[in-house]
């Protein structure tokens, strides 16, 4: 299927039941015939219920516990994974670590100098050749310039221990079964991290979603039952709280399949410090081909990526010491201290969820549970964080009784369309990542055909050790291809090879790390000032807004343009508040919108209309109960000291905050110039810093009127009138 086809294929789906009960498939229900009891809990109604405590659920329930939203989170798994997994962390998502309470400081503290791991490097062995090199850090991608934090890298499981420090600090408790701390009896009040604990039924009613769930103490198969307002299933790419809702993924199943071997080496990451720093080693050689992720060079930590060929190919056949073997093969010359600490198999698939909310808005899908893509360009967990950030501010107006039922629909509306738009882009990137081995005459797609056709061809009536022998002889002459007889400048086939591989580096045709339009925006808009944004949601589009058709991903880098278009991202902007004047505190625009509870922000300039609007706004949200900040963004240079028209204007509410625009340069664009607006316009931002609404110029008529109907369209109440 075509990335074309792939966006084409889905559609938004918002079937809802009013009941749902499911229980798990024949092996969990089984189980409850064996030594099992159901334990009668006291447990009041937890407002918010998290299935799955990775990166996405772990953010989530900081979030919601910063707004005020009590929540617990499950996990099957006894421990935390180890496994570093997801290591590149994007734009969007380190502004929104920027607001955890020192989060994105504490990754840039801990991670290693850009200058190790911005390249990626093709190459014959770690010590041979190198075919090319790609260096995927831009200098502006430091300045911040778009955005008041760069990119990172740093190891999924780094990233989950400081979330749960964090957790920790704000009042949760971690709880294992064997410990003595244990909450298997005991009441949820919300602040828990329940660990070994699964999933295995869900019922709904209008009232609550109850939650059965599985452990294992002293031997014993138990039972609990947790009831709670909303249960998010956060809960990974294989996700159960999906299958138990019935929630199927569309999409491409099983672009390939490999082995991930964790290894630790601390010779390898001194000989590459030294040598040739970078993140990702593409390996080719006539012994071998893989991919080794170098996720901390200083301290010698490293995960190798090669194909997997089942059933010829089984995990006997990568044992710790098969795997370290292949492992000295790719880098080319002897190590004393190779450490295999982990190896797994893994599938590679690019599906989304049919739906993300059901269940009368109770029961939502997050990160890899609504959507599973190639790893190709890091989306997978950044679009997952993401996610919680959409949704987090929409469970607390809920749950506050800002907000109907209706706004949780909102998730899915602007989400999903991020998830099919990221899956083709993560496809289209992996396909360009095929591209250079198919240049050295390794197409992936023979490779698999081959495959396919001694599994369900001619070759499945032979036996497992001659099928194997098949594959494994088809792939060494494949690999010969590599050898330095062939692949030399004084070798014509091996030259234009060459020649056709540089040219693919240099046309920024192989896998790419970077989107910084994707990565600040989102979305499926591709238009030449917002680079893409939610068209469709909590949102009041502008009033001439054509939406766009839906354009394909162009598997390159494009920088972000800022803009200001309802659904966009708050375009940065650096300012000096002039509250504490001459203190001059700088700060980003996005640091405008509160961290610690559900605010919407009004950002106007210091004119008398605006002031009249800003009026009207504080009056309307005084009335729907919802907390709103005025911003007054006063141009360069234009105060010298502090003004107190703004307080007599906004008499009496006191919610405001004066802010002076800092330019880069005297030619820089000013911040109405920056949003394609006039400063007699406005700005209505909501809690997770995307434009609920704006005007492009001076707001005219009933002002009141004008913001009442933009209020109850963004929360939803528009939607139950109509």
């Amino acid at each position: 299927m075509g990335v074309s086809g792939f966006i084409k294929g889905f559609k938004l789906l918002h079937r809802t039941k009013p009941r749902i009960r499911l229980h798990p498939y024949g092996y969990i229900q089984r189980r409850y015939f064996l030594d099992t009891k159901i334990l009668n809990s006291s447990d009041s109604l937890l407002p918010v219920l998290i299935v799955g405590a990775g990166p996405v659920g772990l953010v989530l329930s900081v979030l919601l516990t910063k707004f005020g939203i009590k929540c617990t989170v499950l996990e099957k798994n006894k421990g935390f994974s180890k496994h570093p997994q997801a290591h590149f962390i994007n734009n969007r998502t380190m502004e929104v670590f920027r607001k955890l309470d020192g989060l994105a400081e504490e990754i840039q503290r801990s991670q290693p100098p850009v200058d190790l791991w911005g390249k990626f490097i093709y190459c014959t062995s770690l010590t041979g050749s190198i075919l090319g090199s790609v260096d995927h850090m831009h200098p502006q991608d430091f300045e911040k310039i778009v955005s008041p934090v760069s990119v990172a890298h740093f190891s999924q499981y780094k990233l989950t221990r400081l979330l749960v420090k964090l957790l920790e600090n704000l009042g949760f408790g971690i709880h294992t079964l064997e410990g003595p701390d244990s909450l298997d009896h005991e009441p949820l009040r919300g602040g828990e991290i329940l660990m070994g604990y699964e999933c295995v039924s869900i019922d709904t009613t209008d009232e609550c979603v109850t939650a059965t769930v599985s452990f294992s103490k002293e031997g014993k198969l138990l039972m609990r039952k947790i009831q709670s307002k909303i249960l998010i299933g956060a809960d990974g790419a294989g996700s159960m709280v999906r299958k138990l809702v019935g929630i199927d993924l569309k999409g491409e199943k099983d672009l390939q399949k490999l082995v991930s071997v964790h290894f630790w080496s601390k010779d390898l990451g001194r000989y590459l410090l030294n040598e040739r720093p970078g993140m990702l080693f593409f390996i080719f050689n006539t012994e071998v081909i893989g991919v080794i992720v170098a996720h901390d060079l200083t301290q010698g930590e490293f995960v190798l990526q090669i194909p997997f060929y089942p059933p010829q190919q089984n995990l006997e056949d990568f044992s710790p010491e098969i795997c370290k073997k292949l492992i000295l093969k790719l880098v080319g010359q002897e190590l004393s201290d190779i450490d295999v600490i982990d190896i797994k198999p893994w599938v590679m698939h690019a599906e989304v969820a049919e739906r993300f909310v059901c269940g009368n808005n109770q029961i939502m899908l997050c990160g890899d549970a609504a959507h599973r893509f190639p790893p190709a360009g890091g989306f997978g967990m950044n679009t997952g964080i993401q996610d919680a950030h959409n949704l987090a501010w929409k469970i607390a107006s809920l749950l506050n009784g800002v907000a109907p039922t209706s706004i949780l629909a909102t998730y899915e509306t602007e989400r999903k369309p991020i998830a099919v738009f990221n899956t083709a882009l993560s496809v289209q990137n992996f396909r360009a990542a095929m591209a250079v081995p198919a240049t050295l005459g390794l197409d992936p797609t023979v490779a698999n055909s081959v495959h396919q056709v001694i599994n369900k061809g001619f070759g499945s009536i032979l036996p497992s050790s001659m099928q194997k022998a098949i594959l494994d002889g088809i792939f060494s002459i494949g690999r010969s291809q590599l050898s330095e007889f062939i692949l030399n400048e004084n070798n014509p086939l091996g030259s234009s090879r060459l020649a056709k591989l540089r040219h693919i580096f240099e046309e920024g045709k192989s896998l790419q790390l970077q989107f910084p339009a994707e990565d600040l925006g989102f979305s499926v808009s591709l238009n030449p000032c917002t680079g893409v944004r939610y068209l469709e949601g909590a949102l009041v589009p502008d009033s001439d807004d054509v939406v766009p058709a839906p354009e394909l991903p162009t598997g390159r880098r494009r920088d972000y343009v800022p803009c200001a278009d309802p659904g966009s991202r708050l375009p940065h902007m650096k300012a000096k508040v002039l509250s504490n004047f001459p203190s001059e505190e700088t700060i980003s625009t996005l640091d405008l919108v509160s961290e610690n509870k559900v605010e919407f922000l009004l950002i106007i300039a210091p004119m008398e209309e605006s002031y009249n609007l800003a009026q009207a706004a504080f009056k309307v949200a005084e009335e729907y109960k919802v907390s709103t900040k005025v911003c007054i963004l006063w141009p360069a240079d234009s105060v010298t000291r502090v003004q107190p028209e703004s307080k007599a204007k906004l008499a009496p509410w006191k919610n405001y905050i004066d802010v002076i625009e800092v330019k880069r340069s005297l030619d820089s664009s000013s911040w109405w110039s920056t949003c394609q607006m006039t400063e007699q316009g406005a700005i209505l931002v909501r809690p997770d810093e995307h434009i609920a609404w704006r005007s492009k110029s001076r707001v005219v008529g009933d002002l009141y009127s004008k913001m009442k109907i933009v209020f109850s369209t963004v929360l939803g109440f528009e939607s139950m009138n109509s």
